[in-house]
């Protein structure tokens, strides 16, 4: 995509490059802003049709692992189209322009409005279906966005937004709806950028977020994921297995919905392993867990040599021989919890931990501890017959969603066995200081004026309201 002109002649001042971003922004915004829902909606398919088009959907993911070195190209493939499809779906069944909403016994009509220019802070994880997944809400509210891209994935989500910006052309609507900040991305401009806007969305690091929230800009941040996943006593352990296999390779465990601790019920323990090893998965005996730990963990930090490659890379820079590079990813059992156990941390790699439970009490106290470490709102998952161990789960722990007999990653950001809508960015509450504990999605991409009229008199009594309290405690 070919940058605004006015920023060759700012010699690298972020604040004036990104005041010429918003100034096209709002042009575009301004030209589109008349347009009705279905005017809205074309725009909306051809932004997503700029990804799910077959051969830009590979482009883009064969691009997205050379820039980037994460996940694996055919994932990326089935992400860029799936996300992208889903969305779409989700877009097409709502309203966003004009009245969206009456409820006469209220006296109400809901109208809604644009928030602004959308300033999004995309992950190198996601480099193409992130900006496109929140320009497409982003564009089904009437609004514009500007696109910070993760420096590593720029390259990537340049050519994802060239690609947006064609298909807006060709239906004629303003290219400037969506727009990607000029290389080199930096924190100076990124930062810039939030200052300018009117709406920050940041998926990625937890910096960002806590930036954008710093930033005087209302913000939508999204937090870290390390799911704790129970395998229950009444599991059906062959399905569990493969649905967990499933999941946790998916994109070399890039997603943040991968399930990153196993916590097993110990009746059904030795068999469930059994079935996750007939499912694809290599049981690390000691010496192996200590080669592990020592290549993923580098100085207390994640290894960006091994996270999120091919198993049998991973495999080969761990050291381990005989049949783990042949497998799809490995298991190391746990016991300990906490800043000293890493395993109990997001892995971003194709590694499980395994804790065997004593009981359901102890399965819960397991996944509490492990959202304490890190992940805490995100998600947690159960594979189980018992709905009553599920609802408990959902009652009791600080948690957006708990996913029950699922696939994690391709339930938790939307799925079309899943009430959840689709997304690339979930909510985590202030549990781990988001504003939102839900999945992003086109509504909050939306200012709602409320039209109020005189609805007859609801005003009960007093002793409606008070009696009870006066019966127990006097007046």
């Amino acid at each position: 995509m070919s940058q605004p002109a006015e920023a060759e002649i700012f010699e690298r001042d972020p604040v004036a490059i990104v005041a010429a971003l918003v100034r096209r922004a709002r042009t575009a915004m301004a030209a589109f802003a008349h347009s009705d829902q279905a005017r809205v909606d074309e725009a909306v398919t051809a932004i997503a049709w700029s990804l799910y088009k077959p051969e830009h959907a590979e482009a883009l993911a064969m691009m997205a692992v050379d820039d980037t070195g994460l996940g694996n190209a055919a994932d990326k493939v089935v992400k860029n189209r799936r996300k992208t499809f889903g969305t779409l779906r989700d877009l097409m069944r709502v309203k966003s322009v004009g009245i969206i909403e009456e409820l006469p016994a209220l006296g109400l009509v809901k109208y809604a409005k644009p928030v602004g220019v959308v300033g999004a802070v995309t992950p190198s994880t996601n480099p193409a279906a992130t900006p496109v997944n929140k320009t497409m809400m982003a564009l089904k509210g009437r609004n514009a966005i500007v696109v910070a891209p993760s420096p590593a994935g720029l390259a990537t989500t340049a050519r994802a937004v060239a690609l947006m910006r064609a298909e807006l052309e060709k239906i004629g609507a303003p290219a400037d709806l969506v727009q990607v900040l000029p290389a080199p991305v930096d924190k100076a401009i990124t930062q810039a950028l939030m200052a300018a806007c009117d709406l920050v969305v940041v998926t990625g690091s937890q910096s960002n977020v806590r930036a954008a929230y710093r930033s005087g800009t209302p913000a939508i941040g999204v937090g870290a994921g390390n799911v704790p996943v129970i395998v229950d006593s009444s599991a059906k352990l062959d399905e569990a297995a493969a649905k967990i296999a499933a999941s946790k390779c998916f994109d070399n465990a890039t997603s943040c919905s991968s399930e990153n601790a196993l916590i097993v019920l110990d009746d059904v323990y030795d068999d469930a392993l059994a079935a996750l090893q007939r499912a694809g998965g290599y049981l690390a005996d000691a010496a192996e867990k200590e080669a592990i730990r020592r290549t993923l963990w580098v100085d207390g930090r994640l290894n960006r040599r091994v996270i999120a490659k091919d198993f049998g890379v991973f495999a080969v820079e761990c050291g381990l021989e005989g049949p783990a590079p042949g497998a799809r990813f490995v298991m190391v059992k746990e016991t300990g919890i906490g800043p000293e156990h890493p395993f109990s941390d997001e892995k971003l790699a194709l590694v499980l931990a395994v804790y065997r439970a004593q009981s359901f009490d102890d399965a819960v106290g397991k996944v509490r501890a492990i959202m304490d470490v890190k992940g805490r709102g995100h998600s947690v998952g159960i594979h189980t017959e018992e709905m009553a161990h599920a609802r408990r789960l959902a009652e009791e722990l600080d948690t957006a969603r708990v996913l029950v007999n699922m696939a994690h990653t391709f339930g938790n950001g939307g799925g079309f066995d899943s009430g959840l809508n689709f997304t690339l960015s979930m909510g985590c509450g202030t549990w781990q200081g988001n504003s939102i504990s839900e999945n992003l999605n086109y509504r909050h991409f939306l200012n709602i004026t409320h039209l109020a009229v005189p609805i007859p008199e609801d005003k009960p009594s007093e002793e409606a309201l008070f009696g009870d309290y006066w019966d127990k405690y006097g007046t």
